[in-house]
């Protein structure tokens, strides 16, 4: 039950939302009393007999997960080889890997026939979870958390079409004006404290988000477009749009959490980080999902096991039976530790670097335990500029950047060939990206230097550093990049330092643990930073990395024009229509260069040979519907 909405850090960084540990009685200290819901506005909903009588509703899919992508691998027929020789064949070529991923990728017989549910799987991130409240969440880490152990009304598939998944919903009604949907819940569904899961939920947790001292921007985005949500008994939901806009069913789609654990506590404690309570609630969550946590060490592992009353009601099955008994995750930010471990048999599954795909995974110690496979992923990494410094206001300065790096060397030796050229914020084969694209930047350092002289930076005292008059002083064009702590981010970054160098612009390389980066970058506390971006499910989910003054518009960038065309979009339903305004959109951003656009990376991983049924989005294996969920081991697995 994927609920993910908005883009994220597909290496793991965090949005670090808690503030120093406080301990004592009262923890929310401003000056107005806390208000649930403050920042809705006023809304009085129509009975629910006022509302049937007046509405014409459409039908929305509710469907299985699983069988969507059963139907989906069916269409694609049948598997190219037997088990024997795809779990035999190295991955050295596009053509093995197809024949890889389709027969590996099966999914497991309906009714789960031969699969191991005593089994343990043994994950590996980067990153540890910063928080397990989904109203935290906020990295691929915690993503992949929550989609195990939270409860979702909706979900969507592989190809981003959403649906309510049938095992937590009965129907799904939108009103022919799309100013108002209707979800049924199933009376069958738990927390894992016993409590049932119930509209109530929702509705509370719409007015949580909905309230101004809980420091959540992430989930806020979208959400704020919802006029009000109204449980009407314990499984009618009904949800309140203030306009009808394309994007109204992914501003559905927002985390929940039980009202019975949170109600009383939420006033002390808004930020849901400080207090005693919400620190115990951190490493024994109540969860709505399949999976709870029972183990938590922190930056080493954190361990979740099946949970019965999922799947179980009244002594009877009402739901699919998760795959794996118990859900281990090690936190290894080393990648060449990592792959260690890979090849020694104490993790399943990794994502691997260029440098271990091309040299390191290619032997028998490899593949004694292990395959790996590859697919297309809408994942992109960038250097982000704090146009609020005064080293990259001006768009001629930002530009000069692009045209300084050496993406030769980047593409060629840093990634094997591997990663693709970068042209912009929305993927080349997504169908918001524009149909007069721009063609990526290359090396240009004359074209560099002339830009950095219009925008003033000049050597004006011969020392090889440019300068500039700011304020009656002069300053050297000298800043520090922040960048994650693996090889890949470290090359790439001073890649940039040594071509910066050559035109007189001294750069600062500083590896950073990611959870401090993302701190810096969240608080704007950088000068230039090295990121990454996932995908989110619809172009309008990038909202908040660009439109002004939004929570993740982290390097400051602003411009009338693209806000103006955000709004736009999210009110044109026809998608020929919205995809040229989100291709201008595409195209005004490389003209403003707020960040220098590096490369694209494909899903590139290993899977330990025990492990069937992964399949892939644009946004990884695990982030859509059935996801995570069709992986198993077989009883008979080598």
């Amino acid at each position: 039950m994927r609920m993910q909405r908005i883009a994220l850090y597909s290496f793991c960084f965090l949005l670090p939302l808690g503030l120093q540990s406080l301990r004592g009685t009262t923890l929310w200290s401003a000056e107005k009393p806390f208000e649930l819901g403050d920042l809705i506005e006023p809304f009085d909903p129509p009975s629910l007999a006022e509302l049937e009588q007046k509405t014409d509703w459409i039908d929305q899919p509710v469907l299985d997960g699983m069988e969507v992508m059963r139907e989906y691998l069916a269409a694609k027929g049948k598997p190219p080889l037997s088990l024997k020789r795809a779990l035999a064949l190295p991955n050295d070529s596009d053509l093995h890997n197809e024949q890889i991923l389709k027969t590996l990728g099966q999914l497991a017989p309906a009714g789960g026939k031969g699969v191991d549910f005593d089994a343990t799987l043994v994950r590996h991130v980067s990153g540890d979870l910063k928080s397990t409240n989904p109203l935290l969440i906020s990295s691929v880490t915690e993503f992949e958390f929550q989609g195990l152990t939270s409860f979702g009304y909706l979900s969507f598939d592989r190809d981003f079409h959403y649906f309510a998944p049938s095992e937590t919903v009965v129907s799904w009604q939108t009103s022919k004006d799309r100013l108002v949907d209707k979800f049924v819940l199933r009376d069958d569904l738990t927390w894992s404290d016993g409590k049932p899961i119930t509209a109530h939920d929702v509705k509370f947790s719409f007015q949580v988000i909905m309230s101004d001292a809980v420091i959540v921007p992430a989930v806020r985005t979208g959400t704020d477009k919802l006029q009000w949500v109204e449980a009407y008994d314990d499984q009618t939901l009904v949800i309140f749009h203030k306009q009808p806009l394309a994007t109204n069913t992914t501003n559905l789609s927002f985390p929940v959490i039980p009202k019975h654990i949170y109600q009383k506590s939420i006033a002390e404690d808004p930020r849901m980080t400080t207090s005693a309570y919400h620190s115990k609630l951190e490493d024994r969550p109540v969860t709505g999902g399949a999976y709870t946590l029972v183990k938590r060490a922190r930056n080493q592992e954190f361990v979740m096991q099946r949970r019965e009353s999922y799947y179980q009601h009244r002594g009877q099955q009402v739901r699919r039976k998760p795959y794996f008994k118990e859900v281990r995750v090690k936190v290894i930010e080393d990648a060449n530790t990592a792959l260690l471990a890979l090849k020694g048999g104490q993790i399943e599954e990794m994502i691997l670097r260029p440098e271990q795909w091309a040299s390191q995974t290619n032997d028998e110690s490899f593949y004694r335990r292990n395959t790996k496979v590859t697919a297309l992923e809408w994942t992109s990494f960038h250097f982000v500029w704090n146009i609020k410094t005064p080293y990259f206001s001006d768009p001629r300065v930002r530009q000069a950047m692009s045209w300084t790096f050496d993406y030769d060397e980047l593409f060629e030796t840093i990634s094997r060939g591997m990663y693709q050229r970068n042209r912009g914020t929305f993927h080349p084969t997504s169908w918001m990206f524009p149909q007069d694209g721009p063609e990526p930047y290359h090396q240009d350092l004359d074209r560099a230097e002339d830009l950095l002289d219009e925008a003033g930076w000049e050597d004006s005292d011969g020392d090889g550093i440019r300068d500039k008059m700011l304020g009656g002083k002069r300053v050297p064009f000298e800043f520090t990049m922040l960048t994650y702590q693996s090889q890949t981010g470290i090359q790439v970054a001073t890649l940039m330092k040594e071509c910066l160098d050559q035109i007189g612009v001294v750069c600062h390389v500083k590896p950073t643990e990611f959870t401090v980066l993302t701190q810096r970058v969240r608080d704007h506390q950088f000068q230039g930073a090295m990121g990454g971006w996932g995908s989110g499910t619809d172009p309008d989910t990038s909202t908040n990395i660009w439109v002004s003054g939004e929570g993740r518009n982290y390097g400051n960038y602003s411009n009338s024009r693209v806000d103006a065309l955000f709004e736009q979009g999210r009110h044109e339903f026809d998608r020929k229509k919205r995809a040229a305004i989100y291709g201008e959109i595409h195209k005004l951003l490389w003209e403003d260069q707020p960040y220098t656009w590096l490369f694209y990376r494909n899903a590139f991983y290993a899977f330990s040979k025990k492990l069937r049924g992964y399949n892939f989005s644009p946004r990884g294996p695990f982030d859509y519907s059935p996801g995570f969920d069709s992986i198993y081991k077989p009883i008979a697995s080598p």
